[in-house]
C-alpha cells in the first residue's frame, strides 16, 4: 500500500489515517466503494465510476461530491507517483450513534487509496481463469442488489472457498438457480458468436467494464443479449469470459473441474480483448 492516502479532504500520511470507531462503514457495512485501475498515472473511466457511486449513494442517502472525489483521486496518484496502479474509493455514512441510526451521521466519510498495480502476465489473458460454483447464492430481491457495498462478506466468502479448491474466481447463481455474477468480476458466455450475459435483474453489479463490453460488442457487429441464464449454459457456450476493472477481459476456460468448449480462449474473447485496449490507448492519447 502507499504511503499518502486522501481522508475527508486532506491528504495525508496512512498510518496517520484514522476512521472514528463509530463510522457506520466500521460498524455496519454501510458505505460504497469503487476499484479503478489507472494507466500511466490516469485513472480509466474515472466519470463512469463516479457516476454509478454517486447512484448508487443516492439510494444510500450518502451525501459524495463527485468533483472533490475525482480530485483526490488525482492528488492521491501524484502524492505516491503511481503510473499503473489500484485506486479505491471509499464512502460511508460516516459516524453516528452506537445504536444504529442512520439520521444520527451528521457528515460522510471519504477515502482515497492507491498502490501499484502488476497485471496478470500475457499468458494468462491467452490461457484464461478457473472457477467453481460457490455454495453462496445472490439475492436478486435484495435492497442492495447492484451496489458495490462496503458489505463484501459473501464476495469474500465465495473467493475463499474457490481458493481452497485451487480455483481462480467463484460463480454465484441468484435464488433463482440462475447465473449472476463472479466474486469479483461480471460473466460473459458466447454461443454461435453471439454474446450473453445476466440480466441486471439477476442480481448482479452494473460492472464498469461489463457496460464497455457491451459497447465494444456492438461496434465490432457482435450480437449481444442480456438475460437470465441457467446454469448449464457454460458447458454449451463455445467461450466464457470474466471482465472487472482491473483484469479487463480475462478468459475463462474451466468451471468446476470441467472444460468450457475446448478449454481455451476464443475467438469473441480476443477480439473483444484487442479492442478494449485499444480504447484503453485511446483514453491515454486523448489526454
Amino acid at each position: 500500500m502507499t504511503d499518502i492516502v486522501y481522508l475527508n479532504g486532506s491528504l495525508v500520511p496512512r498510518d496517520k489515517a484514522a476512521v472514528s470507531v463509530l463510522d457506520y462503514g466500521f460498524l455496519f457495512g454501510y458505505g460504497l466503494f469503487e476499484t479503478m485501475r489507472a494507466y500511466q498515472g490516469q485513472v480509466f473511466l474515472l466519470d463512469r465510476h463516479l457516476s454509478r457511486l454517486e447512484a448508487a449513494a443516492a439510494r444510500l442517502d450518502i451525501p459524495v461530491a463527485a468533483p472533490e472525489l475525482a480530485k483526490a483521486v488525482a492528488a492521491v496518484i501524484k502524492a505516491n507517483g503511481l503510473s499503473s496502479a489500484r485506486v479505491r474509493l471509499a464512502v460511508s455514512k460516516g459516524e453516528g450513534r452506537l445504536t444504529p441510526d442512520p439520521d444520527s451521521c451528521k457528515k460522510a466519510t471519504a477515502l482515497v487509496m492507491g498502490e501499484p498495480y502488476r497485471p496478470y502476465p500475457a499468458r494468462i489473458y491467452r490461457n484464461g481463469l478457473r472457477a467453481v460454483t460457490a455454495s453462496y447464492r445472490r439475492n436478486s430481491q435484495s435492497p442492495l442488489s447492484g451496489l458495490k457495498t462496503s458489505n463484501y462478506l459473501e464476495n469474500i466468502l465465495a473467493r475463499r472457498e474457490a481458493k481452497k479448491t485451487g480455483a481462480d474466481e467463484a460463480l454465484l447463481l441468484n435464488e433463482k438457480g440462475t447465473l449472476a455474477e463472479a466474486s469479483m468480476s461480471n460473466l460473459f458466455l458466447a454461443k454461435d458468436s453471439i454474446l450473453m450475459t445476466p440480466d441486471l435483474s439477476s442480481g448482479i453489479l452494473p460492472g464498469i467494464t461489463r457496460g464497455v463490453v457491451l459497447e465494444l460488442a456492438a461496434k465490432l457487429g457482435i450480437k449481444a443479449v442480456e438475460t437470465e441464464i441457467p446454469p448449464e449454459a457454460i458447458f454449451e457456450a463455445d467461450e466464457a469470459f470474466l471482465t472487472n476493472s482491473l483484469i479487463e477481459i480475462m478468459p475463462l476456460v474451466e468451471v468446476d473441474g470441467k472444460p468450457i468448449s475446448d478449454g481455451k480462449r476464443g475467438a469473441v474473447t480476443a477480439r473483444l480483448q484487442k479492442a478494449y485496449r485499444a480504447l484503453v490507448r485511446k483514453s491515454l492519447k486523448s489526454r
